[in-house]
């Protein structure tokens, strides 16, 4: 019987053949914890007996989610982590380095064919470059730290094929957003996507990041981008699942007529075409995230905002993905057309999404932004709505003061460049 990507990568790293459903001893090649979840872990780590880890070489962990520290508990927390990191010798990334996700693709710590796990429930973005990665508890990572080891019930897979072509305008945010819209927020529970289809095999690295980062948004384990077209700094060998694979589903969707998507409070399955939604008032809008704030999707707000101010009333801000994102942002003049236009960029982090840091919206505030999650109190406050869109959208919205359709305020002479 044929095998599931999934299947063939835990196969790989358990030592013999496995199919959905069962249970395996697998290795891991790599970890990494935030400071949300790095101080639980090293806790646990440590009343495991654990002294020294596994293999230092292997673990990172990052500042991210409230940086830089904003008060004296969370300061000694980073503290924690900055004694923990010099103790063993791991990977340690300190205050405005970038956001977890975005480090450990940069960086090379998370490669095709791994099995990657992370304390942080976005890990399976890695699966953009082909690897199995998968996001789990703070104990968990403890005793991989531990033992370099892991147990996994192999998922079963859903197999989504997009074809077509994307319409000017429009983005993998959108193609995700449909598609989160499509199977719901537990449509894809403790199972594995596999993202094939001549509508992504021109995709960047960034666009097929947004496709994995969200399948969380979907309930998935893991996922996986068809590495066919990918193009990486490194020698690397992508694994492609077998003609006769068994999935537990298939789909195809034709992306070649979708319009921007929305998703609109409180879940990020309720999406709407964006005419449904456009005209609604708006006075924050939020690009960044590890699901929307590398390079291209700031240089897309910028083709948006270019030589034009965002509306009075209304707040932008921009959180690049890592220091080398805002660094290659600012050596080519998006950062420039951003501030020009009135945009506040801030430090790399993850502080708005999650609403840990800067960016808490104030009561009955609507707020428009490229991130993953709009669940009520997401971006810290109960009594705001979050709205879901791509990096255009926002940038469009924040132009005009309510929802917008970028197609309606771009210059029509002009290449979208975004794939």
């Amino acid at each position: 019987m044929g095998q599931t990507v999934a299947e063939k990568i835990i196969s790989h790293h358990s030592g013999r053949s496995v199919q959905a459903g069962e249970l395996a001893i697998v290795s891991v090649d790599g970890v990494m914890a935030t400071d949300a979840t790095g101080p639980m872990a090293i806790k646990a780590f440590h009343e495991m007996g654990g002294e020294t880890l596994w293999d230092a070489a292997r673990v990172s962990m990052i500042l991210d989610h409230a940086t830089p520290a904003p008060n004296e508990k969370i300061a000694n927390l980073h503290k924690l982590l900055r004694d923990f990191a010099a103790e063993t010798g791991c990977h340690f990334y300190d205050v405005g380095e970038g956001i977890c996700h975005q480090l450990m693709v940069e960086n090379a710590h998370v490669r095709p064919g791994d099995i990657f796990l992370g304390a942080d429930s976005h890990t399976p973005t890695y699966g953009a470059l082909n690897a199995f990665a998968a996001g789990v508890g703070a104990t968990d990572l403890a005793a991989v730290m531990f033992t370099g080891k892991t147990w996994l019930k192999v998922p079963e897979t859903i197999r989504i094929e997009l074809v077509g072509e994307l319409p000017r305008g429009l983005s993998a945010k959108d193609v995700i957003l449909t598609l989160v819209g499509l199977l719901g927020v537990d449509g894809a529970n403790y199972m594995a996507i596999e993202y094939t289809g001549e509508a992504i095999r021109n995709f960047t690295l960034a666009s097929r990041m947004v496709l994995a980062n969200m399948a969380a948004e979907m309930g998935a384990k893991t996922a996986f981008v068809d590495p066919t077209g990918l193009k990486l700094w490194y020698d690397w060998t992508p694994t492609y699942a077998d003609a006769d694979a068994q999935y537990a589903q298939q789909h195809v969707v034709d992306v070649s007529n979708l319009k921007p998507k929305v998703a609109v409070p409180h879940l990020p399955s309720s999406v709407k075409d964006i005419d449904a939604v456009a005209g609604t008032k708006v006075h924050q809008a939020f690009i960044g995230s590890c699901t929307n704030a590398r390079l291209e999707d700031l240089q897309m707000a910028a083709q948006v905002l270019r030589g034009k101010k965002i509306a009075r009333g209304v707040r932008l801000l921009i959180a690049p993905a890592s220091r080398r994102v805002f660094n290659d942002a600012l050596s080519d003049g998006t950062i420039q057309i951003l501030s020009d236009a009135g945009a506040t960029i801030i430090n790399s982090g993850c502080g708005p999404c999650v609403g840990t840091l800067g960016g808490i919206p104030g009561d009955d505030e609507v707020i428009i932004s490229s991130t993953n999650r709009n669940f009520r109190g997401r971006m810290g406050n109960p009594n705001a709505q979050i709205y879901l869109a791509s990096p255009a959208v926002v940038a469009a919205s924040a132009l005009t003061g309510q929802i917008t359709n970028p197609t309606d305020v771009l210059d029509t002479t002009s290449e979208w460049e975004v794939l």
